[in-house]
């Protein structure tokens, strides 16, 4: 009712007609613009129990010129999955998703990077790409179906044993925040596909919230390198999921990821670094 007053019939595209005694729109008038029955649009202003689509939300939401955050917010009142956030409709999210990937380059040397809510990395830093290989050409950009089919990464992964399970369990978790959506339904049947492994884990059905996971990698060049994995949600963007990986005390991890992302680390992991030079490289560093 509050956003209905806010808008006057000529922002609407209707005629004025004189002067009213409430300002705004009239019932009638958003359920004509909308496309929706009078009497349905009167029950849904005073929240009765009614079956409604987001197709019909949207267009309700259209009407009353709702922003980004209005309209997520009629979803959830209603009952809906609210709908992801759309960047470019929505002023100030580019400067912060410029913020985000400055937030995570100022987390190297360490590896950090930034997925939606399907696990889709849709940024990620240079320790990111040279540890855990975001970004690396034919590698699925989902960090679900890339932990289960690429064979680069889990043939580095020491721990891909252990958290399998806790993976699946946390993507479980993640599916049930959103019932009924697609996206998640997607991921799951093109996991199923590629990999036997997923779907015995699926097939369990445990769930457990994200939080922290412990990963050791084994890398070509310096070693063993072991992290805690901490997932972070900021209010901005609750759609996404800042992932960090901090070293675990009391090992010289940070010491091989400064090594690895320096001017000659990154010269002693260039493909055009010949094999003797890798070998002297990883020596020097692993020992």
């Amino acid at each position: 009712m509050s956003r209905r007053a806010r808008v006057t019939p000529a922002e609407a595209g209707l005629p004025d007609g004189g002067r009213r005694r409430t300002p705004g729109l009239r019932r009638e008038e958003v359920a004509v613009l909308a496309g929706v029955g009078a009497s349905w649009y009167q029950w849904l202003e005073q929240g009765r129990d009614i079956t409604v689509s987001p197709q019909v939300l949207d267009a309700v939401a259209r009407v009353l010129r709702l922003n980004g955050a209005e309209r997520r917010h009629l979803y959830v009142l209603a009952g809906l999955n609210p709908p992801l956030r759309q960047d470019a409709e929505e002023p100030g999210m580019t400067d912060v998703c410029a913020g985000l990937q400055r937030l995570i380059d100022a987390w190297m040397p360490f590896p950090a990077h930034i997925m939606d809510p399907y696990w889709n990395t849709i940024a990620y830093n240079e320790a990111a790409h040279l540890v855990m290989g975001h970004g690396r050409p034919g590698v699925s950009p989902n960090c679900l179906i890339a932990f289960f089919t690429d064979p680069v990464y889990r043939a580095r992964a020491a721990s891909w044993e252990a958290n399998a399970p806790l993976v699946v369990a946390q993507y479980r978790a993640a599916c049930s925040a959103r019932p009924g959506d697609e996206g998640f339904d997607e991921i799951v049947r093109e996991a199923s596909a590629l990999s036997a492994e997923f779907c015995e884990l699926w097939a369990r059905g445990d769930v457990q919230d994200g939080g922290q996971l412990h990963k050791e990698m084994d890398h070509p060049l310096v070693g063993a390198l072991r992290f805690e994995t901490t997932q972070l949600r900021i209010p901005v963007r609750p759609d996404l999921n800042i992932v960090l990986h901090n070293v675990c005390p009391e090992t010289d991890t940070a010491t091989k990821l400064q090594w690895m992302t320096s001017p000659e680390g990154r010269r002693w992991g260039s493909p055009r670094a010949s094999q003797a030079e890798r070998g002297g490289g990883m020596y020097s560093v692993a020992g």
